[in-house]
């Protein structure tokens, strides 16, 4: 009979110190003595794609030697990608990294994703390809902000979920309502943690000051390290407002809302930055409420998310004589 696997799950908003708290316990250089038995499954909306490296935060290469990641850097930022391919995905690196003897960590900050990994795809019907076709050229006449407001008269629950500029899901979310009657918010969700998994979900929180202090730090960092030069080099590869891509917070805001032109006012794009991604990090904890088993940690409480971990990695410990042939994690490591 097919065990369950264990996965992790960390969630935290942007700059809250997620990845850091992973490495610290994982990492190859760690203390811990799971040190090097663990590989992160990145749970961010952007991270997929190719060439966004300073406004999406990607770890750098000496994170990644430290503690491999995956669902990274998958996609040209032109190509859509939603959350039943994050659960597709995450669920063939889930067990190949447990294959390995390994630990899978799940770890990110798109409350979406990772709660449809805990608990399953919504109910939601399938597209209607024809009402979909007609949104999608409203959207190119009419502009995400009007639909957005239309969305938030008919399904006031789920526009406060997403981002204005969320394209995909605010033509999704008027789709279903156009094509059922019914926001796309009614669909019932699973309640109960999918089955073939064992989780351990952490929830990372930080004071609401501090959380946005750090986020302005980081945003600072991003313009420093060169994030409008990266954006004017993604539009000279012929990306441009309409990608995919391009839709992220610390990226849409380079360009004019209506015309989608660059625009060169680097202080109001960096406080519209900041700005914007204060109400992201507030809206992605509305996503993990009511997660069965759920602990919720302080960020700075390292000796309370170790004691968590130890205790549900010390489980599978004994793995090597309940499966003979399934490797100890951390052997040949």
């Amino acid at each position: 009979m097919q065990k369950q696997i264990p996965v992790i799950t960390i969630f935290a908003p942007t700059a809250c110190g997620k990845t850091a708290l992973a490495t610290r316990f994982f990492g190859k250089s760690s203390l811990s003595r799971f040190k090097g038995m663990g590989e992160l499954i990145s749970a961010d909306s952007q991270a997929v794609y190719q060439k966004m490296n300073i406004g999406t935060a990607k770890a750098d290469e000496s994170t990644k030697r430290e503690l491999p990641h995956h669902m990274i850097d998958l996609l040209t930022p032109d190509i859509q990608f939603g959350a039943g391919e994050f659960v597709t995905r995450a669920d063939s690196y889930v067990q190949e990294i447990w294959s390995r003897g390994r630990f899978p960590l799940l770890v990110g900050g798109t409350g979406f994703y990772i709660r449809n990994f805990l608990l399953g795809l919504s109910k939601a019907p399938e597209s209607n390809l024809q009402i979909r076709s007609k949104i999608k050229e409203r959207m190119t006449v009419e502009g995400n902000k009007k639909l957005y407001y239309e969305l938030k008269s008919v399904d006031p629950v789920y526009a406060k979920r997403i981002h204005i500029n969320d394209e995909y899901r605010i033509i999704r979310a008027l789709e279903v309502y156009y094509s059922t009657g019914k926001a796309l918010s009614s669909y019932g969700e699973n309640d109960q943690l999918r089955s073939q998994y064992d989780f351990a979900t952490i929830i990372l929180t930080r004071d609401r000051k501090e959380l946005y202090e750090r986020i302005d730090q980081r945003v600072e960092e991003m313009f420093k390290e060169g994030l409008p030069e990266e954006v004017q080099k993604l539009v000279k590869e012929g990306y441009d407002f309409n990608s995919p891509g391009m839709k992220a917070i610390g990226y849409s805001e380079f360009f004019d809302s209506q015309s989608g032109v660059l625009r060169n006012d680097l202080e109001n794009i960096k406080n519209e930055i900041k700005h914007h991604s204060h109400r992201y990090a507030k809206r992605q904890y509305t996503f993990m409420r009511d997660i069965p088993g759920a602990v919720t940690i302080h960020a700075d409480d390292e000796d309370t998310f170790c004691r968590v971990l130890e205790n549900f990695c010390s489980k599978y410990m004994s793995m090597k004589q309940n499966f003979p042939n399934h490797p100890l994690p951390g052997e040949g490591l």
